[in-house]
């Protein structure tokens, strides 16, 4: 059974789901992924009450604070009210992607939230060597975006995150891609409101840890990274970050979205990525 819910807050109508009433709160957080993207591996977890949510201005949780701006300090404020909701930390976190910043954010902010965090490939440009070229990297596929549309935005961004290694001249010089390459329609539908392609969600990218907070928080933390991702981009920042916290990088089974279902056309291999999840989770620290 799946509760939904809606937390009224100032800023932010939070709309959140509940799965199951047994064992220790499994909060599992994306961005901008919605609550809907974690159903594969929910259904991993029936022995935990797992909380899913639409983080403020995606998916079901509608702003009212007139701003647009997707930011990790503003949506771990939100995260923080929301466990206060459910009665109080700590709760164990999943986070994926721009969710695993956030729930950096999260832990260094309110470190009584969470027991232990989960955080899958966070993508920080400022933990990389060639911080500077992935800022430039960034501003292609958004140029390409505004230049011509989803489609092409979403081309340049797959080939961003796909390539292999630093962003040296040889990966400037390639001519933008063909969206067609990837299944995309080439046609531009005039939006430019894309959480992921616009800079609604730069503040994310932009982050900058704070390693002294996380590392005196009480909230034991691993950085996951996908077998799969290879050298790439997420691959890169996720070991990135681990190192900025005096650890290595936990191999998950997959890619980036490995926990997946094949409903998202970007299936993962959720059975082998929450059995990992669940013994990193069981491990005591």
């Amino acid at each position: 059974m799946t509760e939904t819910h809606t937390l009224a807050l100032p800023e932010v109508d939070l709309v959140y789901d509940v799965r199951g009433t047994g064992g220790n709160t499994l909060l599992m957080i994306g961005q901008p992924m919605t609550a809907d993207g974690f159903g594969a591996l929910a259904e991993h977890f029936t022995d935990r009450t797992v909380v899913t949510y639409d983080p403020r201005g995606l998916g079901r949780s509608t702003r009212k604070d007139g701003r647009s701006e997707l930011t990790p300090q503003d949506q771990a404020a939100d995260l923080h009210r929301l466990i206060e909701a459910l009665g109080g930390g700590p709760v164990d976190v999943f986070a994926s992607s721009g969710g695993a910043v956030t729930a950096l954010e999260l832990v260094a902010k309110y470190p009584g939230d969470v027991g232990t965090l989960v955080a899958h490939e966070p993508p920080i440009n400022a933990v990389l060597p060639d911080a500077a070229a992935a800022d430039r990297a960034r501003a292609r596929f958004y140029e390409a975006y505004q230049a011509k549309g989803n489609g092409a935005g979403m081309a340049a961004f797959i080939v961003m995150t796909s390539w292999q290694g630093e962003f040296t001249d040889a990966y400037f010089e390639q001519p933008l891609p063909d969206p067609a390459m990837f299944g995309m329609p080439a046609e531009d539908d005039g939006n430019r409101d894309d959480p992921l392609l616009s800079k609604k969600s730069w503040s994310i990218t932009d982050y900058r840890p704070d390693a002294a907070a996380l590392t005196a928080a009480p909230t034991r933390i691993v950085i996951g990274v996908g077998e799969e991702t290879g050298n790439a981009y997420t691959a890169r920042t996720a070991h990135g970050v681990a190192a900025l916290l005096g650890q290595e990088a936990v191999v998950f089974p997959s890619h980036h979205g490995g926990f997946l279902g094949g409903d998202f056309g970007y299936a993962g291999k959720p059975p082998e990525f929450a059995a990992k999840l669940r013994e990193v989770l069981d491990v005591k620290a």
